[in-house]
């Protein structure tokens, strides 16, 4: 059993309310799970680069007290993580690196596009305001939910989000950021001290499997945990081993 308390950086776009199910699944085998909205996505701050987000995640550690934790980061919330540990190794025990967008083999062209001036906020407006309204839908949501084993609360939740002008804003923003660092990012893997597992599926369309295996030997000592014929969603779909991973000793 994990004596660390953890920290849930979500992906992009998402809420600290994405961890739900992991939490849920984490129980009492560690001592806090502490999910917070990162900034952009908390209604309140901006979007910021990556340092900027472990700044806000120290600042969340400190608020609840926390000196040390096991940092868990899914997709763009990997990146967080991986530049939290380092650029305050000392705030982190350990990685989790859940379908990470951390190196540069994450990103596609897609990617690129939607960082792009006004093409890039014209694509990433019409897809996330045409998936917000499919899943406003309630017949199309609920096929949605069949297919990929999401409930309805979490789907009613993200198509609210998807829908939402200050979502895109953040959306496209974001985008931008991680573009321009990730080179950065990657030029410093080799510094990260803290012991490192990445969770990556098999059939992950947004990040393929591909970039999870080079991730592993890019961070010293990483150990690649795969989850055979699973997506993109781990925290979600997959809670219950995802957190058999994190409470690890």
């Amino acid at each position: 059993m994990s004596n660390d308390s953890v920290l849930l950086l979500h992906g992009q776009p998402g809420a600290g309310t994405d961890w739900e199910r992991l939490r849920g699944a984490l129980g009492d085998r560690v001592p806090k799970a502490i999910a917070v909205d990162r900034p952009g996505w908390d209604r309140r701050s901006a979007v910021t680069d990556l340092a900027g987000n472990a700044q806000a995640a120290r600042a969340a550690l400190d608020r609840a007290g926390l000196a040390r934790a096991t940092v868990v980061g899914h997709s763009l919330g990997a990146a967080v993580a991986a530049w939290l540990a380092i650029s305050a190794p000392d705030r982190v025990n350990r990685l989790v690196l859940v379908a990470p967008a951390v190196n540069l083999d994450s990103l596609s062209a897609i990617d690129y596009l939607l960082a792009a001036p006004l093409v890039g906020w014209l694509a990433s407006v019409g897809t996330m305001a045409g998936g917000g309204l499919v899943l406003g839908a309630g017949p199309l949501r609920r096929w949605v939910a069949e297919a990929t084993a999401l409930d309805d609360r979490y789907l009613r939740a993200a198509g609210r989000m998807l829908l939402a002008p200050r979502a895109w804003r953040a959306f496209v923003r974001e985008q931008r950021f991680l573009v321009r660092d990730l080179p950065e990012l990657e030029r410093r893997l080799g510094d990260i001290s803290a012991s490192t597992t990445i969770v990556a599926g098999s059939a992950d369309h947004v990040v393929p499997i591909a970039a999870a295996r080079r991730l592993a030997g890019q961070i010293r000592g990483a150990e690649l945990v795969v989850f055979e014929h699973a997506g993109h969603l781990l925290h979600i779909q997959h809670s219950g081993r995802l957190a058999e991973v994190i409470a690890a000793p």
